[in-house]
Formats: structure tokens, C-alpha cells, sequence
């Protein structure tokens, strides 16, 4: 792993596409000319909008949103992790929610289609089915890059630490998780769970999440985050604003927490 720069775009995206994609591109843009050589944006950072338009918006990957990400990655020579969007599986059936990674000369490095699909019901507060709307990803995926080796989850994902230890397996030391995480369940668990993440593999964590109202009825709770390996907050986003958070990776933390703390050799189980 090298030592880098990694940012964390925060967004409240609706159902204007280009808009969408336009703020996202701008975002983009200024993390890199501050510094950042891996930008993240928040899941369904494209299009958010009613759920019966879910599967009109779909696109192909590669398609007309991924390819926007490929060039700018390209013209930007940073590896670009695009959020989320929502992938066409063709007529009759439920999109996925795909999250790419690519390259700084724009080549499709990973996708990752989300396992672990949100089905909640908080009472006067929030009410998701996920699954009715999407179909559920199965592969788990960790690339190699020049920065060093990713792995990808998505917002709910979190909550599942068997993924999470499966990519450490894999060997990543950086895990990127591109969020829509809501307000109610946020304020309990956005920050442990992340931190235990990263705490529990020995990696590091970049967390870009959606904020405020979104226009399917319930808000995101914002507050992106970039954890070290030890667990400590390197970069924290507001609770209800748009803009960057980044934070220097710094890869002698990481070899010397795993040298000093070896737990991840430790292991009896499996």
C-alpha cells in the first residue's frame, strides 16, 4: 500500500440524473485538484428518485453514467470510486445496486453489485424494502490498484462483519462503502460499526454517505467518514451538507498496526 490521499464526497442526489451527475463531477473535480489520488461518492449518488422509476432509470455498466466516471477518472488521473448506481438486468427484472471502481487512465477496475439488500421498518421514522426494488449482488470484491488492494460494500453491507472479514481475507487494506445511510439508524450505528470494521481487519475505511430529506419521504444522515485502522476518525462530514471530507492514508499506520497488534494471525476460527 502506498501512502495517499482519499476523499469522501458527500451529496443529497434527487431525481434530476444530470444534475446529479454534474454535481458529483464537480465534487470530483475539486477533491482532486486539492490532492486526493482516490475519490469516493455515496451510494445512488446518480438518481434517487420514486420508487416505480427505479427500473426505468437502470443503465448498463459500462453506460452512459460509468462511462462519465471513466473518462473523469481518466482526465483526472485518480482512481474513482462511483458511488453506487442502479444497473439494468434487462426487461422483467429487478436492477442491481452496482458500485465501479476505476482507474486513473478510466479503466473499469471492480464492480460490485450489493449483497445485502435494506429491509426495515422503524416506525414513524423509517419504513425500506430494498428487496422489492433490487435484486441482491453475490460475489464479494477486492481489486488490486497502484494505491493498494480495495474492497467494496455498500451501506447495508455494514452490517454484516462476515463480508467485511471476507474481504480482509481477500487482503484488503483499504474497504470503500458508499452509503444512502438514514438518520434514525445513523445516529445509533453509522460510527460503531464502521469503526469496528475497520478495528476488527486492520484496514482502512472510507465512508462518503447521502444527507438531508431525499425525496423518497426520509433522511440520510450525512456525516461520511475516514477511519484508520486503529479505529480512530481521520475525516468526518456534517450532518446535513454537501461537500468533502478527505484524510491522508498513511501506510506506515497501517503496517504497524498489523505488526504490532497481529491479531488477524491470531485467528482460530474460520
Amino acid at each position: 500500500m502506498q501512502t495517499f490521499t482519499a476523499a469522501a464526497v458527500q451529496m443529497k442526489s434527487g431525481p434530476d440524473k444530470a444534475a446529479n451527475v454534474a454535481e458529483a463531477a464537480a465534487r470530483i473535480s475539486q477533491a482532486a485538484e486539492a490532492g486526493a489520488q482516490l475519490v469516493a461518492l455515496p451510494e445512488v449518488f446518480a438518481w434517487r428518485g420514486p420508487h416505480d422509476r427505479e427500473t426505468f432509470e437502470a443503465e448498463a455498466i459500462p453506460g452512459p453514467t460509468a462511462d462519465a466516471m471513466a473518462a473523469l477518472a481518466r482526465r483526472l488521473g485518480i482512481h474513482l470510486v462511483a458511488g453506487s448506481i442502479l444497473e439494468s438486468r434487462g426487461p422483467g427484472n429487478l436492477p442491481f445496486n452496482t458500485t465501479t471502481l476505476f482507474g486513473p487512465d478510466g479503466s473499469l477496475l471492480a464492480v460490485y453489485r450489493k449483497i445485502h439488500l435494506f429491509d426495515v421498518d422503524l416506525p414513524g421514522r423509517v419504513t425500506i424494502r430494498e428487496s422489492a426494488l433490487r435484486s441482491p449482488g453475490n460475489d464479494v470484491v477486492c481489486a488490486d490498484t497502484a494505491l493498494g488492494r480495495i474492497g467494496l460494500a455498500v451501506c447495508y453491507d455494514l452490517r454484516f462483519p462476515e463480508l467485511f472479514r471476507r474481504l480482509g481475507d481477500a487482503g484488503a487494506e483499504i474497504v470503500v462503502m458508499p452509503s444512502a445511510f438514514t438518520r434514525p439508524t445513523g445516529m445509533a450505528h453509522w460510527e460503531p460499526l464502521l469503526r469496528a470494521r475497520a478495528i476488527e481487519n486492520q484496514c482502512f475505511v472510507v465512508a462518503p454517505n447521502q444527507y438531508g430529506a431525499g425525496s423518497q419521504g426520509f433522511y440520510d444522515y450525512g456525516n461520511s467518514l475516514v477511519i484508520d485502522p486503529w479505529g480512530v476518525m481521520l475525516a468526518r462530514g456534517g450532518d446535513d451538507e454537501a461537500g468533502i471530507v478527505s484524510a491522508t492514508l498513511d501506510a506506515g499506520v497501517l503496517e504497524r498496526v498489523r505488526r504490532e497488534l497481529p491479531c488477524l494471525t491470531h485467528r482460530r476460527l474460520v
